[in-house]
């Protein structure tokens, strides 16, 4: 009996969830994010920083949009071009193993303090962002920082 395959995307996880990249630098994912990258074109992805701050896991067709970007930038060439090149030196491409582990890169690992480190991941515009624990850290101390004003604001653009 054929099993049909589900066509339906996979809606990204909602939430920041706390993760470890072990010894090895494999980085186990939570299951709902396993199923958000094997629906988002299998487990091939693209892992690196842009900003040498934040971890980024693409799915593949998603960095590839990325690349197409990049290429055709042609007024701004140089910025593309240093762009590409962070992404690069620290990025690679791996595939999600049968645990739901991705190897990260080495020079991204030791870059952002990840190694046997805990870290939060957040699903953001397609991709997987990895915080280290002083960027988690930061994040959480903006985010509340004239919190009431910024719902307010957004209120008034019908936040509910």
């Amino acid at each position: 009996m054929d099993i049909e395959e589900n066509k339906a995307p996979v809606e990204a996880p909602r939430g920041i969830f706390a993760a470890r990249v072990d010894e090895k630098g494999r980085l186990k994912l939570p299951v709902n994010f396993q199923a958000f990258l094997n629906g988002s074109g299998g487990g091939n992805v693209f892992i690196t920083s842009l900003d040498y701050t934040t971890g980024r896991i693409y799915p593949l067709a998603l960095w590839k949009q990325n690349e197409e970007i990049l290429n055709a930038a042609a007024a701004d060439s140089d910025t593309a071009e240093d762009i590409s090149f962070v992404a690069n030196k620290l990025g690679a491409d791996a595939e999600m193993d049968n645990q739901g582990r991705v190897l990260v890169p080495t020079d991204l690992r030791r870059e952002l303090n990840m190694e046997g480190q805990p870290v939060w991941l957040e699903c953001f515009q397609g991709g997987i962002n990895i915080y280290n624990e002083k960027v988690y850290q930061e994040r959480e101390a903006r985010s509340r920082q004239n919190l009431a004003d910024k719902l307010k604001a957004f209120k008034a653009k019908g936040l509910k």
